[in-house]
């Protein structure tokens, strides 16, 4: 029987229709923890029991480390439940790199500096070789070929090899971070999956001539309300997760129960996604009562018929013969675990991504990211150089790197008055439905009359204003904090152009005048005919 596994959805009372909400429980599996003694056989061991109480098909990532590791082998081949899968997790390791002749640079056995750590830290060649040398191994110990893989962050040459020689389904990799634990990861496909260029594993490719044909899946379930704004002003943000250690998060019930309201029960076009578990390396006592608790009420929604609990593998299998390209899809959140006034609206298309968020009645763009396969990853003839890696894509708005404490960037809506400008705010909670199978559109009544209608399409972003009492002179700006230097090369009639990281791109605002503001910080965008419209099918083929 092969290793992929789904879950049908037959609960107590029969077989059910199936859905597009998905879960994948992903625990992987490291050989050693160098910070700290611990048991890190008990967690793979618990988390068995769990699944197998629960009848939930889960996916084991396993590390070289736990790979040569009988204790661990043993257990999963003993234990491990008929709907499971094992696969690889990608992190580099002193016995993995000796194994395939090269020298190990790190301070421990594993070590979660980029540069050592990772296969980004590897000249190309070198990662093949890693690469080659795991999968053997990977064939020997469990006598086939993993169908996934893993790892918080991924590079195109090791995607490229490990599809083009293994065949390898489908990938996941870390959720967008900024500095933490070393590596960032910015402004990518928010949630779900997305198929990558074949230059950049971040990227979501726009052709099918570009693109990779392995859907990549965010990991860790982000808070799509506080997850963002984490910790500006700093160098590194907090995390605010599904992941059982963390509260807020994963560790929490009332946490785990809005997030999952959130995740199953608003719209999100193409279907939903979350990743649970945990690695094992944090140790059982510290995991335990979250995961029993997740476990448990993923059990029950999977027998109400409202989500599907699935490997990884199946995932990928499932989203390879429903897409061609990179779906749309949306995370919308209309409350806020912290019981606050604050809602936040992700939609993310192979062209774009976009997030809506409001602070009670005054809401903003907090970002807006362009996606193009042309641009090629840092990581793509070279190696991570030190300790911390970047991934991105291309910022027109980037609300956490472009903002400082009390001052945060973003995209507003303001009616013009005797010269200056004003917000224009919203009352009530938004209306958000999907238009068509891609298109979602949010509309919103406006504090002084009539009412703001935005319409999230693939390559096209609409804001239009209407109603009789609706401010004729009303438009856009753009904003950032003070002393923040941004990729504006040039603000034309009807654009702005940037270069990011020596690749040029621009927004195409359509009839609307875009101006500097006197302000060195501010770019308008007025309306024409009550709309204002951003075109991402053009002007973004790089230099």
């Amino acid at each position: 029987m092969s290793l992929t596994g789904v879950l049908a959805l037959a609960g107590p009372g029969g077989a059910k229709e199936e859905t597009a909400d998905i879960v994948n429980i992903i625990n992987f599996i490291r050989g050693v923890e160098p910070r700290t003694q611990m048991d890190l056989v008990e967690p793979v061991r618990e988390q068995l029991a769990l699944g197998k109480k629960h009848r939930l098909p889960t996916t084991w990532l396993i590390q070289y480390d736990a790979l040569i590791k009988p204790e661990f082998t043993d257990l999963l081949k003993r234990e491990m439940n008929a709907g499971d899968e094992i696969g690889a997790w990608l992190e580099v390791v002193q016995p993995q790199v000796e194994a395939a002749g090269l020298k190990w640079r790190g301070r421990f056995p594993w070590d979660w500096h980029t540069d050592v750590g990772f296969t980004q830290g590897y000249a190309v060649k070198d990662r093949i070789k890693l690469l080659d040398l795991y999968m053997e191994k990977f064939q020997e110990v469990f006598g086939k070929l993993p169908e996934s893989v893993g790892c918080w962050i991924l590079d195109a040459p090791t995607l490229n090899h490990l599809r083009d020689e293994y065949g390898i389904i489908a990938a996941c990799n870390c959720k967008d971070q900024s500095g933490t634990d070393g590596y960032t990861l910015w402004g990518g496909y928010w949630n779900q999956a997305y198929y990558p260029s074949r230059l950049n594993a971040y990227m979501p490719a726009q052709t099918k001539a570009r693109q990779l044909d392995v859907p990549v899946f965010r990991m860790l379930g982000s808070d799509p309300v506080h997850q963002y704004d984490h910790g500006i002003g700093t160098t590194w943000q907090g995390v605010v997760t599904l992941e059982p250690v963390y509260r807020p998060g994963g560790g929490d019930p009332s946490w785990v129960d809005w997030f999952f309201n959130t995740n199953f029960n608003r719209p999100s076009l193409g279907f939903s996604y979350m990743q649970a578990g945990q690695e094992n390396s944090f140790g059982w006592p510290a995991m335990s009562a979250g995961l029993i608790d997740q476990y448990a009420k993923l059990a029950a929604l999977r027998d109400e018929g409202k989500i599907r609990v699935e490997t990884l593998a199946a995932s990928g299998q499932w989203f390879a013969s429903k897409y061609e390209t990179t779906p749309a899809t949306a995370v919308v959140a209309m409350e806020d675990a912290a019981e606050e006034a604050n809602r936040s609206i992700w939609y993310e298309s192979r062209f774009y991504r976009v997030n809506f968020s409001w602070e009670r009645d005054r809401w903003r763009i907090r970002d807006l990211h362009r996606f193009n396969e042309n641009y090629e990853e840092r990581y793509l003839h070279r190696r991570v150089e030190g300790p911390t890696a970047i991934y991105d894509t291309l910022p027109v708005l980037d609300g956490f790197h472009w903002s400082r404490q009390g001052e945060l960037a973003g995209i507003r809506a303001v009616v013009h008055e005797k010269g200056e400008s004003r917000p224009l705010l919203t009352k009530g909670e938004p209306r958000v439905e999907e238009t068509s199978p891609e298109s979602l559109a949010i509309t919103c009544n406006l504090a002084a009359g009539g009412v703001l209608r935005v319409t999230c399409e693939p390559t096209r972003l609409h804001l239009q204003l209407t109603g009789d009492a609706a401010p004729a002179d009303w438009g856009l700006e753009l904003g950032w904090a003070d002393g923040v230097k941004i990729p504006v090369t040039r603000v034309g009639r009807h654009g702005i152009d940037f270069r990011h990281e020596g690749f040029s791109y621009s927004l195409d605002c359509g009839s609307s005048g875009v101006s500097r503001a006197k302000d060195a910080n501010r770019i308008s965008i007025g309306s024409t005919r009550g709309s204002v419209e951003f075109d991402f099918a053009s002007g973004s083929s790089g230099s």
